[in-house]
């Protein structure tokens, strides 16, 4: 995006205004810059179909706009996109004036947005009608092209896209060479049902989309003539809609969905579920989803539900459009300049949203890998208030230029881990402040290492009270030693009060260690210690995930558990043994390696045997049957994957053993039962089939974050 000089002053500007309540210079200059910049993302989603930013990123440019207008009502000129309801048509096509203006609605965004509109809609009315003797439709809210067909003497002489809500462009030929258009009306002579008649002259309006399996068809196509693949069926449907030549029109499946018309009194009917009765008895389609209630509340239920179901459809819906039935109180509701009075979008709750970078932190995790975070404008995403969103790593800050003071888009990644997207950089503040890593650990001082080729940077001191407090939890966790009632309230005090300076300490704890601390009663202590003893007997593959080696979950654990026999056995294999072990790759076995080769870890050892901890297994070297096991959870625990695509730095075979260690299960083929789609280069058909089936796509980096969290927390960021 071009920013525009401080000084620049557009002809469309208002005039001066020397009054001692006229807006700041710097006001006039902003406003007139988001009012360009809005035009032009404008034009590149309506005109171009060729959309430059998200619809998040869209609506935060509007409502600064907005606000801006809002403080200094002098600045609002009369061609603002807050004052007109889109963008104007192309030049290709002949330009056609709606008998009247094609309006937007005015959007909800929970349900209390919805019942303010009741407030709004009772107030309009006044006391000769009660809101509770109001009826209301509930209809699906289309994400395609509007469309207004206008049929003479029951055929079809002209079809006009929305354009800018005044003007559109006509694109009839298209409009007749597609077969879920129809030409005539009715479609045959059977008469009409009493009541509904049809006009000389009838202007419907609706919405034409993609079909979602015949968008994946056209795609799979592409694929295999090594053509580019189309991204978005809404962006599609605008495109085949508005080809030149109409033959390339004729080849794609577009269907519509009739809503409306201007004058909805000329077909006899007098409410808007009667004008849905009329259109399809007319021979038109119309939402089957659509549903009247005599009560707000009961509609509101409806939309609600309907919602969280829309991804089964065959089509994209962003929402649902809430009416008032009844036609002679929509005529006394009215309309504003840009939405009717009648209706409300209710939209669907967003994955993705914008807010604003408060400040970036560092997390120290176990294994002393700093994470940096941002912490964030609370926003609501997806029905939860995220204020805290991963930033992976050093190099995921650098390459987005992402700063303290930015707008952000931020989605929540599988829906687990908030994560920031990309910089809304027209909204950077003059004083946004760069942000680097630490060349020092923020909780122990120690300097910190990025090993070159690496993207992650470590706290190399293995005393680090951050690693040794996530370790304990880890440790002490449900899918490692299981010891009950040592969470991470007491994790964080013995580290703190010294209690215990690593893992093998817990087994030292003594009765005399609590004496005289406050909230440990003598039944308490009691429960805990014999908690700790009874963790002294876990199979040795508790222990190994216990003992917080990188890429050692449940599964891996019970592998080599199963493989080695011992922990002595294990201590003593090279990486030839270990990449012997099914599921172990170079990877794996590498960090298994490196572990047992630190020192530190060693004296670990001597002191896990010395206070009486099991160091083998159930099964026998080799092994024998039998489970050592015992449950072991993980982050993703129960959870179902797929792997398509070649991902840039684990094999197959690492990443599935990595799924495994984390407790998931990885499947062929994506289902509706599919809870996580990874995704690589060339990830072919199973990507298409996830995202018509609405399964959570994730990529390496995004997998590894939630691997790497703890079991018992899923929204942890490390």
């Amino acid at each position: 995006m071009t920013d525009l000089p401080a000084s620049s002053e557009p002809p469309d500007s208002p005039a001066a205004d020397d009054s001692p309540d006229a807006p700041p210079d710097s006001a006039y200059a902003e406003a007139a810059r988001f009012r360009l910049e809005l035009r032009r993302h404008s034009n590149a989603y309506y005109v171009l179909d060729s959309p430059e930013v998200t619809d998040a990123e869209y609506d935060a440019l509007y409502l600064r706009l907005v606000a801006i207008e809002a403080a200094h009502p002098a600045l609002i000129t009369p061609d603002s996109p807050t004052q007109r309801v889109g963008s104007p048509p192309a030049d290709g096509f002949a330009k056609v004036r709606h008998s009247e203006s094609m309006l937007s609605l005015d959007n909800a965004f929970n349900r209390d947005d919805v019942l303010a509109w009741g407030e709004r809609v009772q107030r309009r009315l006044g006391d000769d009608v009660a809101l509770d003797e109001v009826a209301f439709i509930v209809e699906p809210k289309v994400d395609g092209v509007a469309i207004a067909l206008t049929y003479v003497e029951g055929r079809l002489v002209r079809a006009a896209t929305r354009g800018d809500g005044v003007v559109g462009e006509d694109v009839t030929p298209n409009a007749r060479a597609l077969q879920g258009i129809p030409l005539r009306l009715p479609p045959t002579d059977a008469p009409l049902p009493s009541g509904i008649s049809l006009p000389p002259a009838l202007e419907v309006r609706g919405e034409i989309y993609y079909p979602l399996d015949a968008f994946e068809r056209l795609n799979a196509r592409q694929r295999a003539a090594g053509e580019p693949e189309y991204i978005h069926p809404r962006n599609t449907a605008s495109g085949s809609l508005r080809q030149i030549d109409p033959t390339v029109t004729a080849s794609r499946p577009l269907r519509l969905i009739a809503y409306g018309v201007p004058n909805p009194h000329d077909l006899g009917v007098d409410s808007q579920s009667g004008l849905l009765a009329a259109l399809r008895a007319l021979g038109l389609p119309t939402a089957s989803d659509s549903r009247r209630f005599d009560s707000l509340l009961v509609a509101i239920d409806y939309a609600e539900d309907w919602l969280a179901k829309r991804s089964v459809l065959n089509y994209l819906a962003d929402g649902v459009v809430i009416k008032v039935d009844d036609l002679s109180l929509q005529e006394e509701l009215g309309s504003v300049s840009h939405h009717p009075r009648w209706a409300i979008a209710l939209k669907a709750p967003s994955e993705e949203t914008t807010t604003t970078v408060e400040a970036i932190g560092v997390r120290v995790g176990r294994t002393g890998r700093l994470v940096p975070h941002a912490t964030l404008t609370p926003v609501q995403i997806g029905g939860v208030t995220v204020s805290q969103a991963t930033l992976h790593n050093e190099d995921y800050v650098t390459e987005r230029d992402i700063r303290i003071g930015d707008t952000v888009l931020v989605r929540r990644a599988g829906d687990v881990i908030p994560q920031v997207l990309s910089v809304v950089k027209d909204l950077r503040p003059k004083d946004a402040k760069e942000w680097g890593m630490p060349t020092t650990c923020p909780v122990c001082g120690e300097l910190v290492n990025r090993a070159a080729g690496e993207s992650d940077t470590y706290c190399e001191n293995a005393a680090c009270p951050a690693q040794l407090i996530r370790h304990v939890e880890h440790f002490v966790s449900r899918g490692a030693m299981d010891i009950e009632g040592l969470g991470s309230k007491l994790s964080y005090l013995f580290v703190e009060d010294g209690m215990i300076s690593d893992v093998a300490d817990i087994f030292s704890l003594q009765v005399e260690d609590f004496e005289g601390r406050e909230g440990f009663a003598e039944k308490r202590v009691d429960n805990l210690l014999a908690a700790i003893d009874a963790a002294r007997s876990r199979p040795l593959s508790r222990l190994l995930v216990g003992l917080g080696i990188r890429h050692v979950g449940g599964t891996v654990a019970t592998a080599l558990a199963r493989y080695f026999g011992t922990l002595d056995a294990l201590e003593a294999a090279d990486e030839e043994a270990l990449l012997a072990v099914e599921g172990v790759g170079p990877e794996i076995g590498a960090s298994v390696r490196a572990w047992f080769d630190l020192p530190r870890n060693a004296a670990l050892i001597v002191k896990l045997k010395a206070a009486g901890v099991r160091l083998d297994s159930d099964f026998t070297a080799g092994g024998a049957a039998g489970s050592d096991s015992d449950g072991a959870a993980g982050p993703l625990t129960d959870k179902r994957l797929v792997l398509t695509g070649t991902l840039p730095n684990l094999t197959r075979s690492e990443a599935k053993a990595m799924i495994e260690a984390a407790g998931g299960t990885v499947v062929g083929s994506v289902s509706a039962k599919t809870d996580y789609v990874v995704a690589g280069e060339a990830p072919g058909s199973k990507l298409d089939k996830a995202r018509s089936l609405g399964v959570t796509l994730l990529d390496e980096a995004e997998l590894k974050a939630i691997v790497e969290s703890d079991p018992s927390s899923s929204a942890d960021l490390d």
